[in-house]
């Protein structure tokens, strides 16, 4: 039949190395979009090496991976004993003593096309001394213990909120390899113990496997971790360090038993030489303390995570070891890297699933053919690393952001050079209180004035146009939009009251 023979040029095999979150959401996004009549998928990854995987806390964007593979959220919530997350807290950041939080939303509607920040801060510059996070919705959601969807009427004010999930990474990999192998993907069990090159242009060809297979493929996605099997050991791409920047190199990780009442939200806590996440499911409380093994030993930084735990401890702790970074190039030849082997930044801002999803998204549309044209492989670079580097960003500002100086860590981080990107976004904020927004950044207006708000980065001034309205004129309104918003929040279930409704009812919008 015309038109039924395989175009030459066409990838016929994909290979996948490794497993994890990183390789099963990377086999199964492309299971989903490219079917096993047009190109084969295989997945090779070792269970005497194992994962990551400890317990992951995400962004909102997973809603769009897991809709666009048509998973049900009820269905995965509960195969992964996942809970719902509004944000995180930040405890002894900026200062010891200091709590605030970073919502999963803004904090309202403009007011006469200016942003209700600028009220805000006029309030404050005259005293007021009314927090910020009274006016963002899922901050007063985790303050009380409120879990709800968002209303479906988008007048509504608790209609703009989102939300993201906190699950067992390991039973998420296990779920997704469940939905990948039913769309055809193969998955080999081995180590692979070499890889092969073409000589014409140093391109992979294929892999050698300890049990003595060889495995063939035209494009190879590196989802190895740190390892960086074909990226790195094979390709000799080069890795862009940042722990000038982002010093903490180091990470101990241990689950313990939960307790009540199950928070919707992740606690970061500052401590002397890093600082300690937790991150609670259903079933059990993630924890790990990163740290900076300059400024503190490893026998001391897995005390300060054990005597800071919120029940009994259920395995031994793991060790992480691992550098801030990013590969100069997360495409190489016919190889590219996704998840932890194209670079990590570390998970304060439960960032690493969102940047393996957005490289899967990347890939897919950029999808090369048998030629590999350089100019696709050079535009995926282009986007993956302006992506990371804004990231960066974000990241570095909690840390250089602070007045602490009761330890080496802080007094390093108050005193680094800063990137000239951050530098600038920096100045600009504390000019007028206008957050410096691209078009590709992974965080938004509202996440970066919470983060600089909590940290006391407190403008010079606020928007002119904000002085059509008298003090008295400000107040009376936005006394108005709190009361509604704390009224309608305490209207709402608690987390696990949400949890278990979810299951067994329709959910719909908030009561």
């Amino acid at each position: 039949m015309a038109g039924s023979a395989t175009p030459p040029n066409r990838i016929q095999k994909i290979v996948v190395v490794g497993g994890g979150s990183a390789g099963w959401m990377t086999a199964a996004a492309l299971s989903r979009f490219l079917p096993s009549s047009f190109t084969k998928i295989e997945l090779v990854e070792s269970e005497e090496i194992g994962v990551i995987g400890v317990g992951e806390a995400t962004l909102p964007t997973l809603h769009l991976f897991n809709q666009r593979l048509g998973i049900n959220e009820q269905e995965f919530v509960r195969k992964t004993q996942g809970t719902f997350k509004l944000g995180i807290e930040f405890v002894n950041w900026g200062r010891v003593g200091n709590r605030f939080f970073h919502g999963f939303g803004d904090f309202g509607p403009l007011i006469d096309s200016v942003a209700p920040y600028q009220y805000w801060l006029k309030l404050h510059m005259a005293g007021d001394q009314t927090a910020l996070s009274e006016y963002s919705v899922p901050s007063l959601m985790a303050e009380l213990n409120r879990c709800a969807q968002p209303h479906p009427d988008p007048k509504s004010p608790f209609s703009a909120f989102l939300y993201a999930y906190q699950f067992d990474a390991a039973l998420y990999a296990r779920y997704l390899r469940d939905y990948a192998e039913q769309r055809g993907v193969k998955r080999t069990n081995a180590k692979i113990v070499d890889a092969k090159l073409r000589g014409e242009n140093g391109f992979i060809e294929s892999l050698v496997l300890d049990n003595g297979e060889c495995i063939e493929g035209d494009l190879f996605i590196d989802c190895s971790g740190f390892a960086g099997l074909l990226i790195e050991k094979t390709l000799k791409t080069s890795y862009e360090d940042w722990t000038h920047w982002l010093p903490c190199d180091r990470a101990w990780a241990v689950p313990c038993e939960s307790i009540s009442p199950l928070t919707p939200y992740t606690r970061s806590t500052a401590h002397d030489a890093g600082w300690q996440w937790r991150i609670p499911l259903q079933h059990r409380i993630g924890n790990g303390y990163v740290y900076c093994s300059r400024f503190i030993d490893d026998n001391a930084a897995a005390k300060t995570l054990l005597d800071n735990l919120d029940g009994k401890v259920l395995a031994e702790p793991r060790m992480l070891r691992f550098t801030t970074g990013r590969r100069k190039k997360l495409w190489n030849k016919n190889c590219v890297a996704i998840g932890l082997a194209s670079g990590f930044i570390e998970p304060l801002e439960s960032t690493t699933i969102s940047l393996i999803q957005n490289g899967i998204g990347r890939l897919i549309e950029y999808f090369p053919d048998r030629n590999f044209d350089p100019v696709l492989e050079s535009e995926y670079n282009r986007h993956s690393i302006m992506e990371i580097e804004r990231i960066r960003d974000f990241i570095i500002l909690h840390y250089c952001a602070t007045s602490r100086d009761d330890s080496e860590l802080w007094r390093y981080c108050r005193e680094m050079p800063l990137p000239d990107s951050l530098n600038y976004k920096m100045e600009v904020f504390r000019a007028r209180g206008r957050p410096v927004i691209y078009e590709s950044d992974g965080f938004k207006e509202a996440s970066w004035i919470a983060i600089y708000n909590g940290l006391g980065v407190i403008p010079k001034t606020y928007d002119p146009l904000v002085e059509r309205y008298s003090v008295d004129e400000i107040r009376r309104m936005l006394i108005e939009k709190r009361t509604i918003l704390r009224r309608g929040v305490e209207t709402m279930p608690t987390h696990e009251q949400f949890i278990s409704q979810y299951f067994h009812t329709d959910p719909g919008g908030m009561a």
